[in-house]
C-alpha cells in the first residue's frame, strides 16, 4: 500500500506542523519538507508506513531522500524525553526541513507543548533569547548546531540578563556535526546543560547523547564503521534500492545501519566515539589519514576553531591535508603559526597528517543546517592561493 506524499516548504512552520500532525496519525498525506515558503505540492507516493521523508544536505556527496516512518520518528521522540528527563516545551532554530528540525516538532507533538520559532533567515542570538524568555514549560529545550551555540555564548557573555535566559534550558542539544572541545569547555564554564547528539537522518535524527545510545539504539563497529541498529531506523531511501541494500543490512532479522562513520564503542562502558566519516579518509605518501581527525586538532589551536581540513593534489605525497580558514583583519597566517600547526598535528597523528599549506578565503560558506559547505569550499580552494609548507 501507498500514501500520496506532497513538498511543504518549511517557512511556514505553523502549516509544516499541522500537515506533520496529520501525517504522523496515518490522516494525511507524507510530508517531505523543503526550503522556501511557496505552496505545498505533490510530489509521487511512498509506502504507507513512511510519514516523512528527510531529503539530507549533501555536504560530502549526492543529496539522498530518507524515508521515515510514523514508529521510528516517534521512538525517537518517546527516546529523547526519557534522556531528557520528560516531555517540555521546544525553541525551533534549526531549519524546519533539516532531521533536527523536525524531531523538534516531532517532539513538541508528542509532548503535546507548542513550539516556538525563531523566524527563518540569519540566526540571530539576541532574537533567540527574547523568544527563549517566552518559554513557559517547567522543561526547556532546543536543538543547535555548534556555530549557533558559539554565537550565543558570545552574546551572554556580555549580558547577564542574556546569561541567565539560556541557563533555563533544561538541555541545549548541539549536533549535525563535530562539537568542538573548547566550546563544551566554554558552555560549562557558563552553566549551560549542553548535550552532545549524534545521529543522521537514517536514524530518525539523534540517537546516542554524550556517546550514550538512548531507547532501544545499540551501535556497533564493523571495520572501523559504525552500525546502528533500533526502533529509529529509516525504511530507506526513496527511489534507491541500490543504495537502501548497501546501506541497511539485516543480521539475524535485526536491520543495521552502515552509517559510514569511524568510530568506537568502548567494551566497558558501552560510550560511542565518533572520529568521523570514512569516506574523509586520504592516502598521503603511503599512509592513510582521516582528515576529520586532522581537523579536530586544528580546531583547538587558538584561532583556529572555524577552521575546516579539506584535500588536495600532490606531486610527491600524492594527497594532502589543506586547512582552509576565513581571512582575518591581522593578515595570514605566518610561518610560526603554520608550524605549529603542522607540528600538532604531526604529535597526535604522524607525520603524514602534517597539513601541506593554509589557505585563507574571504568567508567559509555553510549549508544551512550550519555544516561548512565542503563543495563551495573546494571550489575556492582550487582559485585560492595557499601558504606554502613549511
Amino acid at each position: 500500500m501507498t500514501r500520496a506524499l506532497i513538498v511543504v516548504p518549511a517557512d511556514n512552520t505553523t502549516r509544516l506542523l499541522a500537515l506533520l500532525r496529520s501525517a504522523l496519525t496515518g490522516e494525511g498525506d507524507a510530508v517531505m519538507p523543503v526550503p522556501g515558503s511557496a505552496g505545498a505540492r505533490p510530489s509521487g507516493t511512498v509506502p504507507r508506513r513512511v510519514a516523512v521523508v528527510i531529503e539530507t544536505s549533501g555536504s560530502t556527496g549526492a543529496p539522498k531522500r530518507v524515508m521515515l516512518s510514523t514508529d521510528a520518528l516517534l521512538a525517537g521522540a518517546a527516546a529523547s524525553n526519557v534522556a531528557l528527563g520528560g516531555p517540555g516545551q521546544w525553541l525551533l532554530a534549526l531549519p524546519g526541513h533539516y532531521i533536527a528540525g523536525v524531531q523538534v516538532l516531532v517532539r513538541s507533538i508528542a509532548a503535546q507543548t507548542t513550539p516556538l520559532v525563531l523566524p527563518p533567515g540569519g540566526f540571530d542570538p539576541a532574537a533567540f533569547i527574547r523568544l527563549a524568555g517566552r518559554l513557559g514549560e517547567p522543561l526547556r529545550f532546543t536543538s543547535l548546531v555548534p556555530v549557533q551555540l558559539a554565537r550565543l555564548m558570545d552574546a551572554a557573555a556580555l549580558d547577564r540578563p542574556s546569561l541567565a535566559v539560556l541557563r533555563r534550558f533544561t538541555a541545549i542539544l548541539v549536533g549535525g556535526q563535530a562539537v568542538p572541545p573548547e566550546l563544551l569547555r566554554r558552555a560549562a564554564e557558563l552553566d549551560l546543560r549542553v548535550v552532545r547528539s549524534y545521529g543522521s537522518s537514517e536514524t530518525a535524527g539523534g540517537c546516542v547523547y554524550d556517546g550514550v545510545p538512548i531507547g532501544d539504539t545499540m551501535v556497533r563497529v564493523v571495520d572501523g564503521q559504525l552500525e546502528i541498529t533500533g526502533a529509529v531506523l529509516a525504511e530507506g531511501y526513496l527511489g534507491d534500492a541500490a543504495l537502501t541494500a548497501e546501506r541497511f543490512v539485516s543480521e539475524h532479522g535485526v536491520r543495521w545501519y552502515r552509517t559510514g562513520d569511524l568510530g568506537s564503542v568502548d567494551a566497558r562502558t558501552g560510550l560511542v566515539r565518533v572520529f568521523g566519516r570514512a569516506d574523509n579518509v586520504i592516502i598521503s605518501g603511503g599512509e592513510k589519514v582521516s582528515l576529520d581527525a586532522v581537523e579536530r586538532v586544528v580546531r583547538t589551536l587558538p584561532g583556529l576553531a572555524e577552521a575546516v581540513v579539506l584535500d588536495a593534489d600532490d606531486a610527491e605525497w600524492g594527497q594532502v591535508p589543506v586547512v582552509v580558514l576565513a581571512a582575518a583583519s591581522d593578515g595570514p597566517v605566518r610561518p610560526a603559526e603554520l608550524a605549529q600547526i603542522r607540528e600538532a598535528a604531526a604529535s597526535l597523528l604522524g607525520k603524514a597528517a602534517r597539513p601541506a599549506r593554509v589557505v585563507a578565503v574571504p568567508a567559509i560558506p555553510v549549508l544551512a543546517s550550519g555544516k561548512p559547505d565542503r563543495q563551495a569550499l573546494r571550489r575556492l580552494l582550487a582559485s585560492a592561493p595557499g601558504s606554502p609548507a613549511q
